[in-house]
């Protein structure tokens, strides 16, 4: 028989694990979904984590677990940047963005990552972005030369 101190304890004792297993399940829910894998680099797994740190305030990716950009017209705001779901991006235009900031109307300042981290965030979008997109493929290489 449990005195009733002890059943107190064990009470407090459940509950607390509940509560951390309630934190666990909810952090789990916003990390990236790119899967630490072999046929990822190291610099687009590391693009992968610093761009859901970074960049997923403002921009939309699911493979990065990023619901930053609205999805209705209406409900855009100003700091809403590019839904990379819809659009296909090329390492060369990523690094042009990071390096000098907001354009098109976005308010996203210049070198928010630097260095390598900018080069694994460029990689990392330039692999999963425009999955969304059926002329995904085609809007990268027109773009390319801007």
């Amino acid at each position: 028989m449990i005195r009733p101190r002890m059943a107190s304890k064990h009470r407090k004792l459940v509950a607390f694990a509940a509560v951390l297993a309630a934190a666990g399940t909810v952090a789990a829910c916003g990390e990236a979904k790119v899967e630490d894998s072999a046929s990822n680099s190291e610099g687009v797994n590391r693009g992968a984590q610093l761009f859901y740190e970074r960049c997923s305030g403002c921009h939309t990716l699911d493979s990065a677990a990023a619901e930053g950009s609205a999805t209705k017209v209406r409900d855009r705001e100003r700091v809403d940047g590019p839904n990379f779901n819809q659009r296909k991006e090329t390492v060369q235009q990523v690094l042009y963005a990071i390096h000098n900031g907001g354009f098109s109307g976005a308010i996203m300042p210049q070198n928010i990552v630097v260095g390598k981290d900018a080069r694994d965030v460029a990689e990392f979008l330039a692999k999963y972005s425009g999955a969304n997109s059926s002329a995904a493929a085609s809007q990268g290489s027109e773009n390319s030369g801007e």
